[in-house]
C-alpha cells in the first residue's frame, strides 16, 4: 500500500503514555505526538484543509501563490500541500522563530520574509500586516489567514478530534492544548464535546499572551501583552478560530517552565519535542496537581504535543541559549572546567617554551594533533602560537623555522576560571580568539578551542562524548550488511 503523495501520510499520530513525569498523579496521562506528521507538526493537518477549501471556493487558481503569516509550522504544512498541488508560497514570519524553522521553509521552496516580533499587530511591519500586503501585491495569490479561516478548525474537527476519541476508545476525560490560532483546541473540543459533553478542555497559555486573562475575565488587556520566547502559542490578538465557549479552564506557564519541561520530556520520557510541547505538558501537570482530588484513577488525560525538537536545537537544547535567557542556573549548565576535562584524557597542558625554535614547536603541534599552543616562560603564559601564525611566518621567511618562538608568538590566549559557564566566554571564541585557557582552582591550566565548544554543544544537553575509537571506512566495509546475511537472520528467527 502506498500514498499518491506526501499528503496521504498526514494524521494518525500516536498516543504515548507519560510515565515518569506523571507517576505521582491519578489517571492515565497520554501525549499525542504530532511530530509524526510528515512536516513535523500538528499544522500539517490545517495546511491541506485550508488549501482544499480555497480551491473549492475558487480562491486559488492553477499555478497560484499561497501567502501566509506563520510562526513556521503552518508554513511547512502549507508548503507540503503546495508542492503536491502545484502552487508556490510566500511566508511572513517573526524574528523570534528559530533559524531551523526558517531554513525548513526555504528548503521547501518558499520565499520567507522575517518581520520584527516586538511591534503592535496593526504596525505595518508586523507579520500579520506584511502577509496581508503581500497577498494584495502578488498576482494570482490567496492569503490563507489561519487565524480566522474556519478550515483551520474544521481540520481538527475532522481528524484530530476523532483520532483522540478512537485512540482512547472513547475514554478520554481531559484534553490539554496550547492555543495560538485556536484551531486545534476549538476543532478537537467541538468533536469531543459532541461525543461526550463531560470531557474537560483545558487551554494552556504562555505569560505575555492575552488568552488566559480573556478567558477568566472577558477582558482584552493590552497590559498583558509582552514578549515571550515560547514559539507558536499564545497571541496578542483574539483569533477568529479561538472558541472560548467550549473551553472549561485555562492555565498559564512561564517561558522557563516551558523550556525546562521540554528538556525533561526528552530525558525522562524519550519524547524529543519543541518548546510549545513543554509548555503544554507543564500547564497540564500544573492543572492536574491543583485538581488532583477531582481526577479518578480511570481518568484518561491527553496532552497535544504540537511539534518535534529538531527545530529547537539552537534554542531549547542549546545550553548557551538557555543560560543567556536565564532558564538554567549556573550549576545546571556546562562550565569551562567541565568542557576542558572532556576534551582530553591528558592532564597536562601542551605548550611551547618561548626559547623553543619554531621548527620544534611545529613538531610538538604535529605530535599532539593540535592547531594552537600557549607559549610559556617557566610557569607564566607569555604568548600563543597558532597554525595561521605559523603559515604566515613560513610563507614570508624561508628561515622562520630556525627562529625562537618568543620572536614570533602572538598575544596570550584569554584565561577564564574553571567555574565560568559557557555563556561567559563563548563570545570570545565566536570572535578572533581560537582558544581560551582554563584555570583550575589549584592553578593548573587547561585549554578550550572553538572545536571543543562546537563538539560539546553539538553533542546535546546530555553531553555525550565522541566514541574513543571511530571506525574507518575500511572497517565499516568489512561489516557490510548483505542480502544473504539478512535472509540468514530471518530464517534463524523463524526457527
Amino acid at each position: 500500500m502506498w500514498h499518491d503523495d506526501i499528503l496521504g501520510t498526514i494524521g494518525g499520530t500516536p498516543l504515548v503514555r507519560v510515565n515518569r513525569l506523571a507517576a505521582h498523579l491519578p489517571g492515565t496521562v497520554l501525549a499525542k505526538l504530532e511530530y509524526f506528521n510528515p512536516g513535523g507538526s500538528v499544522k500539517d493537518r490545517i495546511g491541506i484543509s485550508m488549501l482544499e477549501d480555497a480551491e473549492a471556493r475558487g480562491e486559488l487558481a492553477p499555478g497560484g501563490t499561497i501567502v501566509e503569516g506563520t510562526s513556521g509550522n503552518t508554513g511547512v504544512g502549507l508548503a507540503l500541500a503546495a508542492i503536491a498541488r502545484g502552487y508556490t508560497c510566500i511566508f511572513a514570519t517573526t524574528d523570534k522563530q528559530s533559524p531551523e524553522k526558517i531554513a525548513i521553509l526555504r528548503a521547501l521552496g518558499a520565499e520567507v520574509i522575517v518581520c520584527p516580533t516586538a511591534v503592535d499587530p496593526e504596525d505595518p511591519r508586523s507579520y500579520y500586516q506584511v502577509s496581508r500586503r503581500l497577498a494584495e501585491e502578488t498576482p494570482n495569490s490567496f492569503y490563507m489567514n489561519q487565524y480566522d479561516n474556519p478550515a483551520n478548525t474544521l481540520a481538527h474537527l475532522r481528524t484530530t478530534g476523532p483520532e483522540l476519541w478512537e485512540g482512547t476508545e472513547g475514554r478520554i476525560t481531559h484534553l490539554f492544548v496550547g492555543s495560538g490560532t485556536g484551531g486545534t483546541i476549538s476543532g478537537s473540543a467541538a468533536y469531543l464535546k459532541e461525543r461526550n459533553p463531560d470531557v474537560r478542555i483545558i487551554g494552556v497559555d504562555p505569560y505575555g499572551s492575552v488568552y488566559w486573562k480573556y478567558f477568566h475575565t472577558g477582558e482584552f488587556d493590552e497590559d498583558e501583552i509582552y514578549p515571550y520566547v515560547t514559539e507558536g502559542v499564545g497571541e496578542d490578538i483574539l483569533a477568529g478560530n479561538m472558541n472560548f465557549d467550549i473551553v472549561d479552564d485555562y492555565v498559564r506557564v512561564t517561558d522557563r517552565e516551558s523550556m525546562l519541561m521540554t528538556r525533561r520530556l526528552s530525558r525522562e520520557e524519550g519524547m524529543f519535542l519543541g518548546g510549545s510541547c513543554g509548555m503544554a505538558m507543564a500547564g497540564a501537570l500544573q492543572w492536574m496537581e491543583a485538581n488532583r482530588d477531582a481526577i479518578d484513577d480511570d481518568a484518561v488525560l491527553v496532552v497535544i504535543m504540537p511539534d518535534g525538537g529538531y527545530r529547537a536545537l539552537g534554542k531549547v537544547y542549546n545550553d548557551v541559549w538557555m543560560q543567556e535567557h536565564g532558564f538554567l542556573e549556573e550549576d545546571e549548565t556546562l562550565t569551562a572546567g567541565a568542557l576542558a576535562a572532556r576534551r582530553s584524557t591528558e592532564k597536562a597542558l601542551v605548550s611551547a617554551p618561548a626559547d623553543m625554535t619554531l621548527d620544534d614547536a611545529i613538531g610538538v603541534m604535529r605530535e599532539h594533533a593540535i592547531s594552537q599552543v600557549p607559549v610559556m616562560e617557566g610557569e607564566e603564559v607569555v604568548g600563543s602560537l597558532t597554525e595561521r601564525d605559523i603559515l604566515r611566518y613560513l610563507m614570508g621567511d624561508p628561515d622562520a623555522r630556525a627562529h625562537l618562538v618568543r620572536d614570533l608568538m602572538g598575544p596570550p590566549f584569554p584565561v577564564v576560571r574553571a567555574s565560568s559557564p559557557v555563556h561567559g566566554f563563548a563570545d570570545q571564541l565566536r570572535g578572533e580568539q581560537p582558544a581560551v585557557l582554563v584555570r583550575e582552582e589549584d592553578g593548573t591550566l587547561g585549554i578550550l578551542t572553538r572545536s571543543d565548544l562546537i563538539s560539546a554543544l553539538g553533542a546535546g544537553s546530555g553531553g555525550d562524548e565522541w566514541p574513543e575509537n571511530v571506525r574507518t571506512r575500511k572497517q565499516l566495509s568489512n561489516n557490510r550488511v548483505t542480502t544473504e546475511s539478512i535472509l540468514r537472520a530471518r530464517d534463524a528467527d523463524r526457527k
